[in-house]
């Protein structure tokens, strides 16, 4: 794959992370558990344009997401309109997102399991994304595409709890899924995604060059090999939490 080869600035970048981005890029263009790899590039495009969508800006700006009638402008008509709905709130108004608007949303055809797989698109489409505007970068070309039908995996140890849609507990993890939480415990923020767990092994690949190993999320001593310390990364991960609202 020849994406992110050219990334130019004058700042250094560690090898890893375009091998890391490489890595998502593959995975995005595959088949997944509930949506193609069409449908999945098409999420990501939808990712993109949520940022220039006039329905967005107006809708945010509304004491209630539901007291604005409108249409958001789309780029394809792959996806079905409710999916597009989410992603363009998950990128512009997240924190306006509720258990029941996600339950009536996703039921039915288009399922918990849908809403999870689209929403790691989006994070992780988001984090590769917000790198290369940091750096004054382009962002890059999305992938083509991989002919294929998605998988209908869903986890055995997936059960309702403290989140909005089930997640699986440590002890609940089946040997196809053994690996998820291998060096990072169980937390909420690992195990939000893990309804479809590829997108748990994508985030901590991701998250392992972008912030640092999960292995060492509790180990604030440790060394993480970054031009930052631990807690020079914390106070920016904390800061940036506050700007977007992060109630976790």
């Amino acid at each position: 794959m020849n994406a992110f080869v050219n990334m130019p600035t004058e700042l250094p970048i560690r090898e890893d992370l375009p091998n890391a981005f490489r890595n998502f890029w593959a995975w995005l263009a595959e088949p997944g558990c509930w949506w193609t790899g069409t449908e999945k590039i098409a999420i990501a495009a939808e990712v993109r344009n949520a940022r220039s969508c006039e329905f967005c800006a107006l809708r945010k700006q509304a004491l209630s997401p539901s007291m604005f009638e409108g249409k958001h402008s789309t780029v394809q008509d792959i996806l079905p309109y409710a999916a597009v709905d989410a992603v363009h709130r998950l990128v512009t108004d997240a924190t306006r997102i509720t258990q029941s608007w996600i339950e009536e949303t996703f039921s039915g055809e288009l399922t918990d399991g849908h809403y999870v797989e689209l929403l790691g698109v989006t994070v992780l489409l988001t984090s590769v994304d917000q790198f290369h505007r940091a750096l004054s970068l382009p962002v890059e070309t999305l992938p083509e595409p991989v002919p294929g039908e998605p998988s209908g995996y869903r986890p055995a140890g997936a059960e309702p709890g403290v989140g909005f849609v089930p997640m699986i507990p440590q002890d609940k993890l089946t040997e196809e899924d053994a690996d998820l939480y291998a060096g990072s415990g169980a937390p909420n923020v690992i195990r939000a995604m893990s309804l479809v767990p590829d997108c748990v092994r994508q985030m901590k690949k991701l998250s392992d060059v972008q912030y640092i190993p999960t292995g060492q999320l509790t180990k604030m001593d440790a060394d993480p090999g970054r031009a930052l310390s631990r807690p020079q990364i914390e106070l920016v991960a904390a800061r940036v939490s506050s700007i977007n609202e992060c109630f976790y």
